[in-house]
């Protein structure tokens, strides 16, 4: 338990110092603040689950289909710091430049926060890896044979809320990544039983959707996927994003208020 609480702690430090993680181009302001870490068992039921047609699919690995010998996850978020944030909350119809840039130099902290993860593994004698940067990951058609959303959610890290985003104890605005370990650290406990136990159903977020892809049964990929290519991709370009329906609204940086008794922020 120790060796993850220094884990944690060395991981908060690092998105604090490095260059990862500055904007150089906006003054140098901090896209994340430090992350918040959820782990789940390797050999978590759970996991199966996700490869029903219902939930994702067959394709969909598991823990130790990626590595035999894995004993653990470590599930991760990312949450945008208020300046981040605060930029995305003005003008509906488009993205703020500091969310692009969360959103595209911001994967790239992401990933480098994961490799930083994977040495720390490493140098307490386990191994490790990344499904996102491993060769046989495979995206496309609005799934993946790894989502980082569904394993935060086995590593107690939150619920989905109607945007399909991930709402946790900082709220939905925010990235997500996971490494795969050798080390059979303590699972986190799961404050929840539902998939959508930290949504309040609101409906703000489908009121701030630009592209009108979000409605009270949920969001639609197709419209979300044809703003972000035809509309900021190409007038942003190399970046894209959007972000609207993670900001002013109550799970932008927290667990909303819910109906449901015994969940509560």
């Amino acid at each position: 338990m120790d060796n993850i609480k220094e884990i944690i702690n060395q991981a908060g430090e690092f998105i604090a110092n490095t260059d990862y993680n500055k904007i150089k181009e906006l003054k140098g302001i901090q896209m994340f603040d430090a992350p918040i870490i959820g782990i789940a068992a390797a050999d978590d039921p759970l996991f199966l689950k996700l490869k029903d047609k219902e939930v994702i699919g067959d394709g969909h690995m598991t823990p130790l289909e990626w590595m035999p010998q894995a004993k653990a996850v470590i599930s991760y978020f990312l949450p945008f710091t208020e300046a981040v944030r605060k930029a995305n909350r003005e003008n509906k119809d488009l993205p703020a430049i500091e969310w692009l840039y969360g959103r595209v130099e911001g994967e790239i902290a992401n990933k480098e926060l994961a490799k930083f993860l994977v040495k720390k593994v490493v140098d307490m004698g386990g191994e490790a890896i990344i499904p996102g940067l491993d060769s046989r990951f495979v995206s496309g058609n609005y799934k993946s044979n790894w989502s980082e959303r569904h394993v935060a959610f086995i590593s107690g890290l939150g619920t989905f809320g109607l945007s399909k985003s991930m709402i946790t104890e900082k709220g939905a605005a925010g990235r997500l990544g996971s490494i795969i370990v050798s080390i059979p650290f303590e699972a986190t406990e799961r404050k929840y039983e539902g998939v959508y136990d930290y949504c309040s159903q609101c409906g703000a977020c489908i009121n701030r959707c630009p592209a009108q892809a979000i409605d009270k049964l949920g969001k639609k990929h197709e419209p979300c996927d044809d703003f972000l290519t035809n509309v900021t991709k190409k007038r942003f370009a190399p970046r894209y994003g959007c972000g609207k329906c993670q900001t002013a609204v109550p799970c932008e940086y927290r667990i909303p208020v819910i109906r449901k008794e015994g969940h509560k922020e």
